[in-house]
């Protein structure tokens, strides 16, 4: 900056400086007490900032929920219809035509295939609206500012009520098939609590990795459809092991993966017959490690990248 005097001369002086002359960006941000738009908070603040959504956790569910079917005549009946029939495919093809029953009759045959599709499309849904939950709703994640676990969480709450409409279903099947209410029932709520655990950390494990890769929605229908066969749905998974002489490591890894552990435990529950009247204590130790393991895992691996959800 220069001035002129009267005499003409031109005398060059510098402007005041400034307090913040020198200053980083980090440095002015903690002067100012900026913050990073978006940026991820410590893991405390983050579980305490769901637990403040937990309404909208919730209500979003349930609107997801009555949206789902919103189009069709038949409405959320397709909810219970739609493994239902899925159950009528796989007891024609896998307990009439392969004979996959294992010895049992129907009365035992039909709940334990029943009750395996009800609960591996619990966890296989699960998984597939955690893998669209981040990339299937930018609008929204990009408008407001809310912790994005929200949406994993809120989708597989979603099918925990769903399952639940079914289990009405499953209910009258079992009695009409002469397995009565009994104290075993009890163990119902357990098991779905831990099993819904693990849905949950699937769920937000596929949302990072579905956010970054969109292509993952395509590809995981033919995982689950292998992991379905892998775990005994429609088959006892001991009878067909022993029947194809499967060497006993891979018989104990197939009946140690968590689909397989949480339908061994419903099962055991709720149908009373010769092929489930006992149940080894290991089940349920398996079963809350991989709800544990997988569940607050999940969390923390979607967690660490809560900054970029959204962006690029």
């Amino acid at each position: 900056m220069s001035d002129t005097t009267h005499g003409g001369a031109i005398v060059t002086s510098e402007p005041p400086r400034s307090p913040d002359d020198g200053l980083s960006p980090a440095e002015l941000a903690a002067k100012y007490g900026l913050t990073v738009s978006g940026a991820r908070p410590s893991l405390t603040e983050y579980v305490r900032q769901l637990w403040a959504r937990r309404h909208f956790i919730l209500a979003f569910s349930r609107a997801k929920l009555h949206a789902q079917y919103s189009q069709a005549k038949l409405g959320q009946v397709w909810q219970v219809l739609t493994p239902l029939l899925n159950a009528a495919v796989y007891y024609f093809i896998f307990g009439l035509l392969l004979g996959g029953r294992g010895g049992m009759d129907n009365d035992e045959y039909i709940p334990f295939l029943v009750t395996g599709v009800f609960v591996f499309t619990f966890t296989q849904t699960s998984v597939m609206s955690g893998v669209r939950s981040i990339s299937g709703n930018l609008g929204l994640v990009r408008a407001l500012h809310f912790p994005r676990a929200s949406l994993p969480i809120s989708f597989s709450l979603q099918q925990l009520q769903q399952l639940l409409f079914s289990m009405i279903v499953l209910v009258v099947i079992l009695v009409g098939l002469g397995h009565y209410p009994g104290p075993l029932w009890l163990l119902v709520v357990p098991a779905l609590l831990l099993q819904f655990l693990f849905n949950t950390g699937l769920a937000m494990t596929m949302a990072r990795l579905g956010s970054r890769t969109p292509d993952l929605a395509q590809l995981m229908p033919f995982v689950l459809r292998t992991w379905m066969y892998a775990s005994g749905v429609m088959f006892p998974l001991a009878y067909m092991l022993e029947k194809a002489n499967a060497p006993g490591w891979l018989a104990g890894v197939l009946e140690a993966n968590p689909a397989a552990v949480y339908m061994e435990l419903m099962r055991y529950a709720l149908i009373d017959g010769p092929h489930h009247q006992s149940l080894d204590g290991h089940v349920w130790l398996l079963a809350a490690g991989w709800a544990v393991v997988v569940g607050i895992g999940g969390f923390v691996y979607f967690w660490k990248a809560e900054e970029r959800y959204g962006r690029g």
